[in-house]
């Protein structure tokens, strides 16, 4: 476990040094990785750095007011509205790798256009240990990682926490008196919700799978899973009402973890699934079915691309 007394001083000492005088951009996310490289950074250089939130359109619901309101005390805090870029370069792409470099791609041109109005030289990411296994062993491309392009316009990337465990990211957080919806909050990854639609990405489907994704969280608190999603899988008969559909079908998943690199499926009572799937049936006319993940990690990742 991580010493956080000796490893917050040394991480700020290494954000200074390696940033100096110069401006830096951090790539936030609301997410505990990314939030404590923030708050890390911040402490390090403060006005120098500027937090850069991109809302890509593919982020969970409420994701950007609920940042404006934790993130309100950074000055630099800059809200980027790119959700049509994205979806463009997203437009008829079905290959997961894909999606996650074109993702990656557009995630630093962002950055390196607010980079360019504050004169920033560095990037600082929250790129952990696992993310970084992971895209070395090719199990996938993390948007911070594996997913950069080949050119990335600027002097350096800064990654402060890229020997830590999710675990002892969260106790860096309590350690920095980050608030608990941020250091408690379970993983989202990087590409946000394309990774939980499988196939292109549409508007139709990402209703789906935001909602369907609030729903689980909010249902599945209680068993303080690892982590706890909803992915749109496909297509299958269903009925509505007296009518026949084809509609989407969603995959709940949650599992138990302690670093993300393997993972058990968790035991969810009959009526809280019940209870789920009536939910997210209703919550749009063209979802057909919900369906139950039982698979650990391995042999599946976590996440469904």
């Amino acid at each position: 476990m991580v010493d956080t007394e000796t490893f917050v001083p040394d991480a700020v000492a290494e954000i200074e040094d390696e940033i100096g005088d110069a401006n830096a951009v951090i790539a936030l996310s609301g997410g505990v990785d990314s939030s404590t490289a923030a708050a890390l950074a911040y402490e390090a250089i403060g006005t120098q750095l500027t937090a850069v939130y991109v809302d890509t359109g593919l982020m969970r619901k409420g994701e950007t007011d609920e940042i404006r309101e934790t993130f309100d005390y950074m000055d630099s805090l800059r809200i980027v509205e790119a959700q049509d870029r994205f979806l463009e370069a997203l437009e008829g792409v079905t290959d997961p790798e894909e999606k996650r470099h074109i993702i990656g791609e557009q995630f630093i041109r962002e950055f390196e256009t607010v980079a360019n109005e504050v004169d920033a030289d560095y990037l600082v990411q929250g790129t952990i240990y696992p993310d970084r296994i992971e895209s070395e062993g090719t199990i996938k491309s993390h948007h911070n990682v594996g997913g950069l392009p080949e050119v990335v316009d600027f002097e350096g990337i800064v990654e402060p926490m890229r020997d830590l465990y999710k675990d002892e990211v969260r106790e860096v957080a309590r350690a920095l008196d980050l608030e608990e919806v941020v250091s408690e909050r379970m993983p989202f990854p990087g590409p946000g919700l394309a990774v939980r639609i499988i196939g292109e990405i549409t508007e139709e489907k990402l209703e789906v799978a935001r909602e369907a994704n609030h729903v689980v969280e909010e249902e599945l608190e209680e068993y303080e899973p690892w982590q706890a999603l909803a992915a749109v899988i496909g297509k299958a008969t269903g009925v509505k009402g007296d009518n026949r559909v084809h509609g989407w079908v969603v995959s709940v998943r949650s599992v138990e973890s302690r670093d993300g690199m393997t993972a058990r499926a968790q035991e969810i009572d009959w009526d809280t699934l019940q209870r789920i799937q009536s939910r997210i049936t209703g919550s749009h006319e063209n979802v057909a079915r919900v369906v139950y993940d039982v698979t650990h990690k391995p042999p599946a990742t976590i996440e469904y691309e």
